[in-house]
């Protein structure tokens, strides 16, 4: 498997909308993160669906190395 380019070492905080679908970007190469901007193309990533469960701020992944997909999980800091 191929390894996701790091955008960044520590997660984008985003407000999100109850209800609303986000495509995070899995690959890191989005100029757009840390959303999708079809910057996969051509590769073996494709964008994680992420629907919020309430209107709330979200710590999405900037290292690309999340094991809960599109959601922070503190992997920035073993990197």
């Amino acid at each position: 498997m191929a390894t996701p380019e790091s955008p960044q070492g520590f997660p984008y905080g985003v407000e999100v909308e109850e209800g609303k679908t986000y495509l995070w970007c899995s690959c890191g190469k989005s100029a757009k993160q840390p959303f999708c901007d079809a910057a996969h193309k051509g590769t073996e990533f494709v964008p994680i669906k992420y629907t919020a469960e309430a209107s709330k701020r979200v710590s999405f992944c900037g290292c690309k190395h999340s094991k809960k997909g599109a959601v922070c999980d503190g992997s920035h800091n073993r990197i």
